[in-house]
């Protein structure tokens, strides 16, 4: 979820990301046809570890351990009906829904989460009215931008990658806004957020 939901579909760990393949249509015809759990566990850590050259997939993204457990849970859940339940249900889950961010003198710091979940630290913020800056520090290995929508508003700032700040300045009237990030796939798995403009 941290590090292969932003670009990839995989129903069980709830990812949506639309720039990599979607690992469920990937595997389902593959199970279909025969293909079994050792094989597709063998063909994802064979794609992380010797990623493509020109590939937009990061190198060494995960390796070692963490790389052989990632391809041994899609080769466990992808195209395969059902949800996941206990632990693994709640593996990866950012904790940001009950934290507000507070304009302080027309800025708004809002950082992306620093695990490579699709989230940022925080899930609500709060801004006077006026000309106000959204300001996301990046230290996930993830690339990311903080943009604003609502009310006729629809800025995006830069994508930055790790080490980067994407910044966003937007001239907002009272009223509820979405801050969330812009690349695609991101938003809809997750990261966003609602800014509430008094």
């Amino acid at each position: 979820m941290q590090k292969c939901g932003a670009c990839h579909t995989l129903a069980h760990a709830n990812t949506k990301g639309i720039q990599g393949p979607n690992l469920d249509g990937a595997f389902t015809v593959a199970r279909q046809d025969g293909f079994q759990k050792s094989g597709i566990e063998g063909v994802v850590h064979d794609q992380i570890s010797h990623v493509l050259t020109g590939s937009i997939m990061p190198k060494d993204l995960v390796s070692g351990d963490n790389a052989r457990d990632v391809a041994a849970y899609v080769a466990l859940v992808a195209g395969v009906p059902g949800k996941d339940s206990g632990a693994l249900a709640t593996a990866g889950q950012p904790k940001t829904s009950n934290r507000t961010a507070v304009e302080q003198n027309g800025q708004l710091n809002i950082p992306a989460d620093p695990s490579g979940a699709l989230a940022f630290t925080y899930g609500k913020a709060t801004a006077t009215a006026g000309s106000v800056t959204l300001v996301m520090p990046n230290q996930s290995s993830i690339s990311h931008d903080i943009s604003v929508k609502g009310n006729g508003v629809n800025d995006n700032g830069p994508v930055v990658a790790k080490g980067g700040t994407s910044k966003v300045t937007a001239d907002l009237q009272p009223g509820t806004y979405e801050f969330y990030c812009s690349v695609p796939g991101h938003e809809a798995g997750g990261m966003k957020g609602t800014l509430t403009v008094k």
